[in-house]
Order: C-alpha cells, then structure tokens, then sequence
C-alpha cells in the first residue's frame, strides 16, 4: 500500500510518541499559542485524532514574556508505571519543567521543574530510575547532549549531569532521545539545524552513559541532498514501535510552496518513515535515507488513509483546533454552537508582546478556501493570514464615523500597506480567503455580490522571511479602540482544494 506525508499536516513541529498497548500518542511543540503542547492519539499511525492539549492553565503555561520565537519547544511524550509524563521547555519563563497525568483524557500535573540547562529535554526510565538528557551544558562545563538521574516525583537531581554525546560534528545538536532497543542503548539527535540542511543521526552503546558508537553511515535520514523536492528539513526525530513488532520514526519536515522556490508557510510538520534494523543491530529509516510524500510499505496494508475534512465552528472547538495568542483574557471572547464572539482589548496583530484578542486555525494545505460571516460592532475585526507581528495579511471590517468599509491590510516587515476599501451596507458580511501555493487572495460577499479586494504573495509569511519556527494560523481577531461591543463570527468554513 501507499501512504500520504504527512500524517499531520501543518504547524505542529517537533513530533514525540509513544505507544501504551494499541494506541499511539503524539505531542508537538506549541510556541507562544494558548493552550500549549498539542496531543494526538491514533490507532495506525496514519489516522491521527487531536484530543486536546498538555498545558492548559496559565499556571503550566506562563506566556506573558512570550514573542514570536519563544514559549513551548520541543516537547517529549514517555509512558512509565501508568503514568504519562510530558517534559519540555518554556524558554520565555521557567526553563526546562515536566507534567504528568494517569489519565491521557484528563488534566495534566502542574510543572515540576529541573535544575538542568539546554533545551530539547527527553526522559528515559530504566529499572525503577528516571534519567533527563537535553542538549546543554553538563556539570563540568562539556556542552553537549548531557544527562543525569533526577528523583521523578521532585525532578530533584541525583547526579551530576554529564555529556554522553557530542554528535557527529554538523552544527546545532538538538532533540536527544534514548531507547534500549535489545543489547544496545541507542541515542538520536539531530544537526544541521532545523532548517534546509537538518538530518537525523545516532550512535549506541551497551551502557547507559556510554561511551556511544556513531552510526558509520549518519545522518539516517535527511532530504538536505534532494534538490527540487517539495519535502525538505527532515530531522528531530522519535522511535516507535507498533504492535507487530515493526519500528517507525515521527519526524519534523516542511513542504515548499513549490518544487523550486524555498519557501514555506505550513510550518513544519510530522512525517512517517519506515525504521528497518539489520543483522548487526544498526537501522536505516526511510526511503535510502530520506523520506518522500508517497511512501510505499506492506506494514500498514489494511489501513485506509483519511483526507482532511472540511472544518467548521460544529466540528471544531476552541482551547482544541482553535488556539490563542499568548495567555487569553476571558471576558474578550463567548461562544455558542454556531458563533465565536470576540471584542478588543486594544491590542494589535502587530504588537510583539501584548497579543490582541485572537482564535487562529492551522493552514494545512497549499490550496484551501476559508469563509466566514462577520457581523461586526468592534472598531476592527476580520480574518488574518498570520505568520508573526512583523508578517500577516488581513480583510479588516472597520467602524468610520460614515459608516463601514472593508479592505485589506499587507503587514511585511516595518512596511504596512491598506488597499482600497469598498463600503458594503450595515449588517454582515461574508469574507472569503482563497490560498494558492504562490497567493493569498481576499474577497468580500454581500447580498449575493462578490467583490475581490486584493492578494499577498505566500513568500511573505513564509519561515523563510519571518525567521521564526511556526507556520501560518488563519485567525479571527477583533483589535482597535475597546469599546465594548463583539465582533460575531458564523457559519465558518476552512476546506482544503488539494
């Protein structure tokens, strides 16, 4: 049979997983979006439920000093004993910290931090112990993947923490994971970094700390070599093993917009590839060591592969699909089955720290067509294509002392342009957005009557021109001058053209 990558389409980077008898569950980094660290489960692999989110206080998940580049990184899923455990880092306040709960469905512990620097923190549980690992510095002053023994009920540290690793010479190790696959215990990282040149290595070793043996044919998985290749930036990679024995790897990649222009705006996204183990211990994954779109397996041969579904307010829910900017303050925002209400706290799209009253959706797809009905009161609110404060397009619906217009605002760096407006009658309006790899297109609809009023280019709100490690959100905002009244969003609908 044939599979499609990726199995999880959009911004949901650095992948973790792992499996408690016949369900696999996946977690991902989440940024400076409320709630954090979202949570998958699946039965195949290829079909994956989103069942909500790890981090779901402000108490777990403190954002207020969170900008476009901080909050949650690298997240790592493990099962011990009943109990799940989520370790992660939240670089704008508190550093590295794990949470834990005994039922998946339910709600998770508050923090328990640990004394121990890096980022990318993984957790191995070995005969009643527990080791942390992150990429960072040990206690003797060695930078590289370092680990120790903490108490798992305090994250009290046990020993010093010691460098066990330092890759294979590329640049910016990251995301350490350990498994004790037969005799060997085998450590996986990444370098390159996480972008065109990112790639997957490891090295193993009988004992726990070592000393570990590199792979003699790293990186195991990497695209940086596959010039005119949609799929790119393979790596920060975690082992799985189903329940007929076989072994997978999740990984992180992204989709360019075209096979030969470098830019992308889905965000990185979590691909699967075959893990096969040889005579002699060592395992290759993928394709000859990189991973494709389509990938061909007899593993998974009665598993039928869903398309993406048409999303809509009655499919959807928010604190789930639908996330927020930051930490939300609640009386901005009500909800009922068919509308999402949303009133200013007078922030803007384009403030790097106070984040305006926000619901964003993950793009998903290079052609898709989102629409919503907007009946507006706020001074502005509409729909943002949103990459960061510096790069997003909106439609905005703006309150004028002669009545209503709607335009669009182009944000790009410190250049904001609004095009002209048109002036539809008082009441709801219908916005439309239409994406193509290369264009975002925006139109209004009143009363039957469709006007189109302009289109920004996909290049502009790519990783590549932001600088930042998410991928695009269509969001729902309302921003401007707070004067109490809701902006009413209705009858949403986001589908891919794929």
């Amino acid at each position: 049979m044939q599979y499609r990558n990726p199995v999880i389409p959009g911004f949901f980077p650095d992948p973790s997983i792992c499996r408690v008898g016949d369900t696999f569950y996946l977690v991902a980094s989440s940024f400076q979006f409320f709630p954090g660290v979202p949570l998958f489960e699946s039965k195949d692999l290829l079909n994956w439920t989103q069942i909500g989110h790890v981090l779901t206080h402000e108490s777990q998940l403190p954002l207020q000093k969170a900008n476009s580049v901080g909050g949650i990184y690298a997240p790592t899923i493990r099962h011990d004993n009943g109990r799940f455990y989520m370790v992660t880092t939240n670089v704008s306040e508190g550093g590295n910290f794990y949470v834990w709960t005994d039922d998946i469905h339910g709600e998770w512990s508050e923090p328990v931090f640990v004394a121990q620097d890096g980022i990318d923190p993984s957790l191995y549980f070995e005969d009643g112990k527990a080791y942390f690992m992150s990429n960072g510095t040990d206690d003797a002053g060695v930078h590289g993947i370092v680990q120790c023994e903490i108490d798992i009920a305090t994250g009290q540290k046990l020993s010093s923490a010691k460098c066990i690793w330092q890759g294979t010479g590329g640049r910016f190790l990251e995301s350490p994971h350990l498994y004790k696959i037969g005799k060997y215990y085998y450590l996986m990282a990444s370098e390159g970094g996480t972008e065109y040149g990112h790639m997957v290595v490891y090295a193993r070793s009988t004992s726990l700390y070592g000393p570990f043996e590199s792979y003699p044919q790293n990186p195991v998985l990497t695209n940086r070599n596959l010039g005119g290749y949609l799929l790119q930036g393979c790596g920060h990679a975690d082992l799985v093993e189903d329940v007929q024995g076989n072994w997978w790897m999740v990984h992180l990649g992204f989709r360019q917009i075209d096979q030969w222009v470098m830019h992308h705006v889905t965000g990185r996204e979590v691909y699967l590839a075959p893990v096969t183990f040889d005579e002699n211990g060592w395992f290759t994954a993928g394709v000859d060591g990189t991973n494709r779109l389509t990938v061909e397996t007899d593993r998974l041969p009665d598993i039928v592969q869903k398309p993406l579904q048409e999303l809509t307010f009655a499919n959807t829910s928010p604190c789930r699909e639908w996330i927020y900017m930051n930490n939300p303050k609640p009386e901005n925002y009500e909800f009922t089955p068919d509308a999402f209400r949303l009133r200013s706290n007078g922030s803007s799209l384009s403030d790097p720290m106070n984040a305006p009253t926000f619901l964003g959706i993950r793009q998903q797809e290079m052609q898709m067509t989102l629409a919503v009905t907007l009946d507006s009161r706020a001074q502005e609110a509409g729909v943002t294509c949103y990459m960061t404060p510096e790069q997003h397009y909106e439609i905005v619906v703006r309150k004028t002392m002669d009545g209503t217009e709607v335009f669009v605002r182009k944000t790009v760096g410190d250049l904001c342009v609004e095009m002209d407006a048109v002036h539809p009658e008082e009441g709801a309006v219908r916005l439309i957005v239409e994406v193509e790899p290369f264009t975002y297109k925006f139109l209004v609809e009143q009363n039957g009557q469709r006007l189109e009023l302009g289109a920004g280019q996909s290049k502009y709100l790519s990783t590549e021109v932001a600088g930042n490690f998410t991928g695009v959100l269509f969001g729902l905002f309302a921003q401007g001058e707070v004067n109490g009244k809701f902006a009413e969003f209705s009858d949403f609908s986001l589908k891919s053209n794929a």
